[in-house]
């Protein structure tokens, strides 16, 4: 690939891990970028995944605070979304790249669908009434403060197995897991926004985690387009957090959904 390609690659890569700081719904972004310089839809789909994960570690990590609150809650959700994770990469492996291309564009319109029902489904988890703020993340680079102890809901195994096939479906494309999460998790009563954004996190990099590794040992991933991209994300991550709390997400969202759509009339159109 020319490096002018790799150069747009990891560019659209350190935008989309700045969307995912601000906003979330940066795959939009990258996934149809990657199409666009001529990789084929499933080599482009595991390429992402492998740059785009590294991105979630620094998220991980500003969490850590929100995840402690939360450990009870670890041991079961981390293994649905290992498991669930591993499935949908190997369906992904399994579907073939014919088939992939031909239902791709529908995985990126049913993912902007949901990127645009965040909003409202974020207010509809808000819906207790409670005028308690929750405890607010410390700043990047900061020690946090121990929180004190959450009050935390038994997760029925309904919605564990809720959270498995939502791991399924991330495994095997990925866009839009974070409000699938979000959702879950909030019928399963979680009520504090950062606990729940925290276990989003550590789902997410696990789900990624183990598609990832079945995607290197695959031999699929474009992996000079991958390291390019990897690079890209890191930086963009790092800077969308730093400046997640002065940018005006109403826009951001607006141009993220924007592009969901472009992509899915892009996509539909230019079957590859």
């Amino acid at each position: 690939m020319p490096m002018s390609s790799l150069a747009l690659a990891a560019l659209a890569a350190a935008v989309g891990g700045a969307i995912n700081s601000i906003a979330g719904g940066g795959t939009l972004l990258t996934f149809p970028t990657i199409v666009a310089l001529g990789v084929a839809p499933l080599t482009a789909n595991v390429t992402n995944t492998m740059a785009l994960w590294p991105g979630t570690l620094g998220s991980v990590w500003g969490y850590r605070a929100h995840l402690a609150r939360v450990r009870p809650l670890m041991p079961g959700f981390s293994v649905v979304s290992l498991l669930g994770g591993g499935v949908g990469g190997w369906l992904l492996l399994a579907t073939g790249e014919k088939r992939f291309g031909q239902v791709v564009p529908f995985l990126v319109l049913a993912a902007t669908a949901l990127f645009m029902a965040q909003g409202p489904l974020l207010r509809w988890l808000r819906r207790d009434g409670s005028t308690a703020r929750p405890a607010a993340l410390p700043p990047v680079g900061a020690r946090p403060a121990a929180l004190p102890p959450s009050r935390l809901p038994a997760f029925p195994p309904a919605l564990l197995a809720a959270q498995f096939l939502v791991a399924v479906y991330g495994g095997y494309f990925g866009a839009g897991i974070g409000i699938m999460m979000l959702a879950a998790l909030g019928l399963m009563g979680l009520t504090d926004i950062h606990e729940m954004n925290a276990l989003k996190t550590w789902g997410a990099g696990l789900i990624n985690l183990v598609a990832a590794g079945l995607f290197a040992a695959s031999g699929v991933v474009d992996w000079p387009l991958g390291l390019a991209m990897a690079a890209g994300s890191l930086l963009g991550g790092y800077g969308g957090a730093r400046v997640a709390q002065r940018v005006g997400q109403v826009w951001v969202r607006r141009a993220v959904s924007a592009i969901g759509i472009s992509a899915f009339v892009f996509l539909l159109w230019n079957p590859r």
